[in-house]
């Protein structure tokens, strides 16, 4: 029996970015430009490793490290960098939240990108589905971010998976973070699933919707 709990809440997310992912780019400039690009290099990331995993396309470890190194590079620093204070000028969608926590944003950034690495090094580790997807983990084309590389509400609706810190957001899963060792040790669809909750995340607490401008 497949693992439905790993797959079932990265539906919406997949769904909403569909949709979402093709916010307006127009009119971008400077660093608010940069990190748009940055998102679209990770929305294709994303959308090959969603296809994966819901069963869309074949499951190649060589493919999920490939599509991971791409979300490991543009995550921690290389994220947070294109967020200096007050980048708040349209078209961006990024939330003023953003430098009111700035902390918790870096610990979110640095999550994926750890959740990334981990991604990678469990690649080989295709477990509880035969490699087969379950046709619902990702429904379409995935992903994340605060500057429209997600559409709507992302993936619960609210605060994510766990609540007001997700399943990961700065405070750890289950009073404490995986270690990296535990985490290569892991199926692969589980570790994908704790990017796709950082990413939902981080998107759901810092990405603005149109009316709240």
């Amino acid at each position: 029996m497949k693992p439905v709990f790993v797959w079932g809440s990265a539906v919406v997310l997949s769904a909403a970015v569909a949709s979402g992912v093709v916010l307006a780019h127009g009119g971008a400039t400077g660093v608010v430009k940069e990190r748009m690009e940055l998102m679209k290099d990770m929305k294709g990331a994303m959308k090959s490793l969603s296809e994966m995993f819901s069963g869309e396309a074949t499951y190649d470890a060589a493919q999920v490290r490939a599509a991971a190194a791409v979300l490991e590079a543009a995550s921690g620093e290389a994220m947070t960098r294109l967020f200096p204070e007050g980048s708040l000028h349209m078209p961006s969608e990024a939330k003023a939240e953003i430098w009111q926590e700035w902390q918790r944003f870096q610990v979110m950034a640095d999550d994926l990108g750890r959740y990334s690495r981990a991604l990678a090094e469990s690649a080989d580790n295709r477990g509880g589905a035969s490699g087969q997807g379950s046709g619902t983990m990702m429904g379409s084309h995935s992903m994340m971010g605060t500057d429209s590389m997600m559409g709507s509400h992302s993936m619960m609706g609210t605060d994510s998976m766990m609540g007001g810190d997700s399943m990961m957001g700065g405070s750890g899963m289950m009073g404490g973070a995986p270690s990296a060792e535990h985490l290569a040790q892991m199926p692969s669809e589980m570790v994908f699933k704790m990017v796709t909750d950082t990413c939902s995340s981080c998107h759901t607490r810092y990405r603005a919707e149109k009316d709240e401008h």
